[in-house]
């Protein structure tokens, strides 16, 4: 049963505990304001996390493995079960189509580059910046 329970939680502590990422929580829709600011020096990452997607949850365990771009890159997670709002204002304000799971780079305060499912990559990200 614990094995079933490791592969299907939903506990976002779980990818927390185990992430290389120091991770910007996104929990307020006043953050994006923040995010457009800091884009002019520094480009934005903001994952989007659905904690009840087994595909949300591997794409995640994934970035997390590869990401090292800490250096270059601020990087925000989004909730989006928690935080359905921010994830909606997300979409219109930088225009594009919501998914789940889904990494948006920001630069300059627009979106140059999204991903989701199994098209999130790091290395690819990397390229964007």
């Amino acid at each position: 049963m614990s094995f079933f329970k490791n592969i299907f939680s939903g506990s976002e502590n779980q990818n927390e505990a185990t992430s290389n990422i120091n991770w910007n929580n996104l929990t307020d829709l006043g953050q994006l304001n923040e995010i457009i600011t800091l884009s002019n020096e520094k480009p934005v990452a903001i994952f989007k996390h659905s904690t009840r997607c087994s595909v949300s949850r591997m794409a995640l365990r994934q970035f997390e493995n590869e990401f090292d771009l800490s250096d270059k890159v601020t990087a925000y997670f989004l909730d989006l079960i928690a935080y359905r709002d921010v994830s909606n204002e997300i979409a219109h304000r930088f225009g594009v189509q919501h998914q789940s799971p889904q990494l948006i780079l920001i630069k300059n305060g627009i979106a140059v580059y999204n991903a989701s499912h199994s098209d999130i990559d790091a290395e690819e990200l990397r390229t964007r910046i």
